[in-house]
């Protein structure tokens, strides 16, 4: 997978409150990427963004036609970088992403480690209702990334998966595990043992 684009933002007032938020992002043509993310992303909320589990955030093109074709109202507005994510690259997506993938971008080396949790700036970044709700109903949330080695990263770069666990789950398989908490109690528990999960969805998934 090459990767088509790269976004970060600064924090700035948004939404009712006028509260920081990095979720306006602008196109990057390279990222410095360190343990805690990209050098270029500083984050608004760094209790909720941010940090080693959350160091990248890639959300999948083909979901935005999904959203387009959802909410069509707001269809121009729904382009790739205005979900707040950090990477864009084709033919990745919830349900063939999974859980303890690494990638190789050059020297950097990336694990994806948990879906993201929508929440109501998605909302307000579209000035459109329930577009978070849809986004967890249909498991296109996207995915987070810990960085495992730094380095730079650059528009044009090669994405190589170089490993991926046994017995894992992908993105979408996290997300309908943790909505449907009175079904798959087995599986919830299997799936909360996948090494590379982060601790807050390994949580998410033991909570019953």
């Amino acid at each position: 997978m090459i990767i088509q684009a790269l976004y970060a933002g600064k924090p700035q007032a948004f939404g009712p409150r006028q509260k920081p938020s990095s979720i306006i992002k602008t196109p990057h043509d390279q990222l410095t990427i360190e343990l805690d993310g990209a050098l270029e992303d500083e984050q608004g909320n760094k209790k909720l963004h941010g940090g080693p589990e959350m160091a990248l955030h890639q959300y999948s093109l083909e979901s935005y036609a999904v959203l387009q074709k959802r909410f069509p109202e707001i269809a121009d507005k729904l382009t790739p970088g205005s979900i707040g994510e950090n990477i864009s690259a084709p033919d990745m997506n919830d349900e063939n992403v999974y859980i303890g993938d690494t990638y190789e971008i050059g020297d950097v080396v990336i694990q994806v480690n948990s879906p993201r949790a929508p929440c109501v700036k998605i909302n307000q970044r579209y000035k459109t209702k329930n577009v978070d709700v849809f986004v967890a109903q249909k498991g296109i949330t996207g995915w987070y990334f810990r960085v495992l080695e730094t380095g730079t990263i650059k528009v044009g770069d090669q994405m190589k998966l170089v490993h991926r666990l046994q017995n894992t789950k992908s993105v979408k398989d996290i997300i309908r595990l943790v909505r449907d908490k009175d079904k798959d109690l087995h599986a919830r528990l299997i799936a909360a043992e996948i090494p590379a999960l982060a601790k807050e969805w390994v949580s998410k998934l033991k909570k019953f």
